[in-house]
């Protein structure tokens, strides 16, 4: 079962987005224009992937809270747009991570016909050996 990634989407209609004010760069102007933006969506709204929820749940951490809103932050830019840009990339980069899974690794076993190449060698190697040492007196 490889279930697709692509399948997993972020409905954008349900996405809330929030201007406050931000710390940071800005001198005067920060304290009276709101440019951060934090960004909240519910995952529990939509019909996830149990595999993909855990996953989320893992890599976003603290952002998920326990009612399965997943709010983020973006207050790096002194401009409001670029901040919601910022947040929805970071949204998106979550979302594209978490969606990601590996393949299972299977065990296999050597053919039997190599085992029987790698004794055989190792029986002519014991033989180039023995034939280097002097000859035994006794016998």
């Amino acid at each position: 079962m490889n279930p697709n990634p692509k399948s997993i989407e972020i409905d954008e209609g349900k996405i809330v987005y929030q201007a406050v004010r931000s710390s940071g760069p800005g001198g005067q102007h920060v304290n009276k224009t709101s440019t951060a933006i934090v960004l909240k969506y519910d995952v529990t709204i939509h019909a996830y992937p149990v595999w993909f929820l855990t996953q989320l749940k893992t890599n976003a951490g603290s952002l998920l809270s326990k009612d399965g809103v997943l709010t983020i932050k973006a207050q790096s830019f002194r401009s409001q747009s670029r901040n919601k840009d910022d947040a929805l990339t970071r949204l998106i980069d979550l979302f594209k991570q978490s969606a990601f899974r590996r393949k299972m690794r299977r065990k296999t076993k050597p053919p039997k016909r190599s085992n029987e190449n790698r004794l055989i060698g190792k029986k002519r190697q014991s033989e180039k050996k023995n034939l280097r040492k002097p000859p035994k007196l006794d016998e």
